[in-house]
């Protein structure tokens, strides 16, 4: 008879035996975490610093699907979401609190998986894990992560600080993580209908790997701060390139360009798109998940962007009067509409 997998129900941990059980490996590392979990509130010293802090929650079957979702890939990329809002303000983060309300279907080896992700991503962005909640939920998984950060005064970038004739940059390339939910979404329904079928994903690792274990660019602000460069507005691409773009110009009081052939777009996903009849170019406006960084400088600060590996210029700030456009390929200019993720 073969092994069955050990599966201990939570309640007998309880609350706070639980919390002790998942998080008792974990060790802060920042000077700034005076007391983390085991207290009534964690206590974070930021001395002269700015805190900065975001938050976001992921909840099954409208964020994540458990069928082709492993849970350390969520923990992992539910850290990672969080972290990349802090990056998009010119910020380096220094902690995380994890609250998550759960149904009784998940064990406590379960959890064990999904915290993996979650310390994996603490370890690798080297933040501490300070505190959180845990409750019951009639069904399924809920996730909520708020990230804690800080920033000079001097550095922090706002959504607010786009101004007529500076450069649009974009990290990495976009629209490889909504092509990757794509093939995910087809390979679950082939499977619904034919179980018996191995999913078909050779080829495909970087497109469900945006998908399912995204990374937050802080790299990219590293590079800033060497070439002792300030964006004059950034925003993280989450609901899309044209979503957030719209952030910015709405936010800045302009209007911008995009030239087609300057939006980063992955060979593999562009492939895929054509694949899938869809346009690359529209999917990578608004795909959304990329969680890659949109920025404008001063155009003064070209030389300064110029060599940095991953980025790439791709269009101008105008005056507001303008709108928002994109410059095609072939010559033609149309409007661009924000159809990037739509949360209600």
């Amino acid at each position: 008879m073969a092994n069955q997998q050990k599966r201990t129900d939570v309640n007998t941990l309880g609350e706070f035996g639980l919390i002790d059980h998942l998080t008792n490996k974990h060790q802060p590392k920042q000077p700034s975490t005076i007391r983390g979990i085991g207290d009534d509130a964690a206590v974070i010293d930021n001395g002269n610093f700015k805190t900065v802090i975001s938050t976001d929650m992921l909840v099954e079957g409208i964020h994540f699907d458990l069928a082709y979702t492993p849970l350390e890939h969520l923990g992992y990329k539910a850290v990672v979401v969080n972290l990349s809002d802090i990056y998009a303000m010119n910020a380096i983060p220094k902690q995380i609190t994890v609250s998550m309300a759960l149904s009784n279907r998940f064990s406590v080896e379960a959890l064990e998986e999904l915290y993996k992700g979650i310390l994996r991503a603490c370890s690798f962005y080297n933040v501490d894990l300070v505190g959180g909640d845990t409750t019951s939920s009639l069904k399924g998984l809920c996730l909520s992560i708020t990230a804690i950060g800080q920033g000079e005064t001097d550095k922090l970038v706002y959504r607010t600080g786009a101004k007529v004739g500076d450069l649009i940059c974009i990290t990495g390339d976009v629209g490889a993580s909504y092509l990757g939910l794509q093939i995910l979404e087809r390979e679950k329904q082939i499977h619904a209908k034919h179980p018996d079928v191995q999913p078909d994903l050779e080829g495909m690792d970087y497109l469900i790997g945006r998908q399912l274990k995204p990374e937050a660019r802080k790299e990219i602000i590293q590079l800033f701060r060497k070439a002792e460069l300030v964006p004059t507005s950034m925003i993280d691409i989450s609901d899309g390139l044209a979503s957030e773009l719209f952030h910015i110009c709405t936010q800045s009081g302009v209007g911008a360009f995009l030239e087609e052939s300057g939006v980063p777009i992955h060979p593999q996903a562009e492939e895929m798109a054509l694949k899938f009849k869809l346009d690359p170019i529209t999917c990578a406006l608004s795909g959304g998940e990329d969680y890659e960084l949109l920025f404008t400088i001063d155009k003064k600060d070209l030389d300064k962007v110029k060599y940095m590996p991953d980025i790439f210029i791709a269009g101008e700030i105008v005056d507001e009067s303008h709108g928002i456009t994109l410059h095609t390929k072939g010559g033609n200019i149309h409007s661009i509409t924000a159809q990037g993720w739509q949360h209600f």
